[in-house]
């Protein structure tokens, strides 16, 4: 029995980069390799739109980190794509020495401290958008998120260093923070990967019509759909717990955290407990939402859980 989300692309897959497909295969013979996700979204979205086309426009800079090379993109977000994911409000920050630093240091603290979460994000991030409201725009700031969407790309702000999901905020910046959102979005990436990959949820499950599981820590937001979410949601958000928590004891175990970085963890990692056990508990009550599959999935996060 498979009782955990994959941590590898099958290779041949839809997900496969390198696979032989035409749309594919000219991206990479015409070097635009750091547009090869977006060319996936074209099938995912099934809009008719060439984001892979459009994507080519994107300028990039790797990021080399323990044998690995991630893109981080450059240039304007084209229209087509940021209205996609919902990035209309944000532009691409300016590649500077200090962004590059920070970046590189999250991504070396995964490397080295947390080798398990770092070979997650290695497989299932490829390209990085680290974004910045557009000026005149009030909003409140994403911290990361990304999309099932586009696969193998993830999005964050100045705020992941200061912020832990979701609601630990920090006055000092610290590349650890960051580590922990990096992370936060490439555990997203490999559940949506084995999501559309292998069938997790019952013939006819819908998020539009799924029972609600209610979220009591989020009601002081004030958005309605932040407080109750979908069995989907549920699982992805249970999935994330299991790994940011380890992530979270290994981080406290150690001693070379500031004081600020190990009073924030610890907060994070109390508010986490408690959440993760009643998002299982809940999740269980509703085993018929998921197919056979999806209940073993259930089952091995139950022993993760208590495992924590």
């Amino acid at each position: 029995m498979h009782t955990s989300i994959a941590t590898r692309v099958k290779a041949g897959s839809f997900f496969d980069l390198g696979r032989q497909d035409p749309a594919l295969t000219r991206l990479r013979e015409d070097g635009a390799e750091r547009a090869l996700p977006f060319a996936l979204m074209e099938h995912l979205v099934k809009s008719g739109t060439p984001y892979g086309d459009y994507a080519r426009a994107l300028r990039s800079a790797p990021v080399h980190v323990a044998g690995a090379a991630f893109d981080w993109y450059a240039a304007e977000l084209p229209a087509q794509i940021a209205e996609e994911i919902n990035l209309t409000d944000y532009e691409l920050v300016e590649h500077t020495e200090e962004h590059r630093a920070a970046l590189t240091r999250a991504l070396e603290r995964l490397a080295t401290v947390h080798p398990d979460g770092f070979a997650r994000v290695r497989e299932f991030v490829r390209g990085l958008l680290w974004v910045r409201l557009k000026p005149g725009v009030r909003i409140s700031s994403l911290t990361s998120s990304s999309d099932p969407a586009l696969p193998y790309v993830i999005v964050f702000s100045e705020k992941a260093q200061h912020h832990i999901p979701p609601n630990t905020v920090s006055t000092e910046p610290s590349p650890l923070f960051l580590a922990e959102n990096l992370l936060h979005e490439g555990v997203h990436q490999s559940i949506s990967f084995h999501v559309l990959s292998t069938q997790v949820f019952a013939d006819g499950y819908s998020s539009k019509t799924s029972p609600k599981i209610e979220i009591a820590w989020r009601a002081a937001q004030g958005v309605t759909r932040n407080q109750f979410w979908e069995v989907d949601r549920a699982f992805h958000a249970t999935c994330v717990y299991n790994q940011l928590l380890r992530f979270r004891r290994t981080e406290l175990d150690r001693d070379d955290l500031t004081v600020n970085e190990r009073a924030c963890f610890q907060a994070a990692y109390d508010e986490g407990m408690p959440a993760v056990r009643y998002l299982m508990d809940q999740l269980e009550l509703l085993g018929e939402q998921f197919t056979r599959h999806g209940r073993e999935l259930l089952a091995g996060l139950r022993r993760q859980t208590d495992e924590l």
